[in-house]
């Protein structure tokens, strides 16, 4: 039979894992992308290559999007994309830290139908088949019961909690945590590990497509930052933002949060 795409992501993701394990993350020689865009290492480099030619080796109709790859308008044109973070958590991977994936997706027409979240140095597989549900190693996972927002625990950076973000121009006081690749807090909403993931920051959409399905198949709720169903292989491959949950807590967030930063009125001085 046809090797599927799932089996596809699956293997290369194994395959890129072995590569980056080669290097040691201190040692791995690293530097500055232009124009702000972060650090890339060898290893980023390494990885992209192996995925690019085993991929599209095999699916030779699909277009390419990676964060590693100089992009092309060429991908616009292919009905099927391969959505590539070779390393989501550069930094992470770089000071010698557990905590990074490789991050795997084919898009059709925009929604994403196979996925798959890699992190080698936790024995770590999150992998999904659009109608076919979200398994870790193999085995179904589903996200958690809605909570109470107040008594959520979110996935999300500290600039997120202060004030201006939310819409009663005050934080709604959940707990929060915070793990630095993207793709790993979307997996671990899925696993039910946590009760959400919430970024306001625009979002490649290399970090977050493969995440996306992985969570919709596990029964949350993933949209962008105002309630809309998250679309890839744009022109510009970048989306407003994830509110990730089940549905119920997802409505919460998305309720609670301002359209736009809100501008608070300044603190009046104490009286002397």
């Amino acid at each position: 039979m046809p090797e599927t795409d799932l089996s596809l992501l699956i293997a290369a993701a194994e395959a890129a894992g072995d590569i980056a394990c080669r290097y040691t993350g201190p040692e791995a020689k690293i530097w500055d992308k232009p124009d702000g865009a972060g650090p890339v290492t060898e290893a980023d480099l390494a990885v992209n290559d192996m995925l690019e030619r085993r991929l599209r080796g095999v699916r030779p109709g699909y277009g390419w999007l990676s964060e590693e790859t100089e992009d092309s308008r060429d991908r616009l044109a292919h009905e099927h994309v391969f959505i590539v973070d070779p390393i989501d958590g550069t930094r992470s991977f770089s000071k010698g830290e557990r905590t990074w994936a490789h991050a795997l997706a084919v898009a059709r027409a925009g929604v994403v139908t196979a996925a798959v979240i890699y992190l080698p140095m936790c024995d770590l597989l999150y992998s999904a088949a659009r109608g076919e549900g979200a398994r870790l190693n193999g085995k179904p996972i589903h996200v958690g019961p809605a909570a109470a927002l107040a008594q959520a625990t979110i996935l999300a950076a500290r600039p997120i909690l202060e004030p201006r973000h939310w819409r009663a121009g005050s934080f709604p006081g959940f707990k929060s945590a915070y793990r630095p690749s993207l793709a790993y807090r979307m997996a671990l909403v899925a696993q039910g590990r946590f009760d959400g993931m919430l970024t306001l920051r625009p979002s490649w959409e290399w970090d977050i497509a493969a995440g996306d399905l992985i969570l919709r198949e596990a029964g949350a709720a993933c949209t962008d930052r105002r309630g809309a169903r998250l679309r890839f292989n744009n022109p510009r491959p970048q989306l407003d933002g994830v509110i990730a949950a089940a549905p119920d807590l997802h409505d919460r967030i998305a309720s609670a949060l301002a359209p736009e930063p809100l501008v608070l009125p300044a603190r009046r001085p104490p009286a002397s």
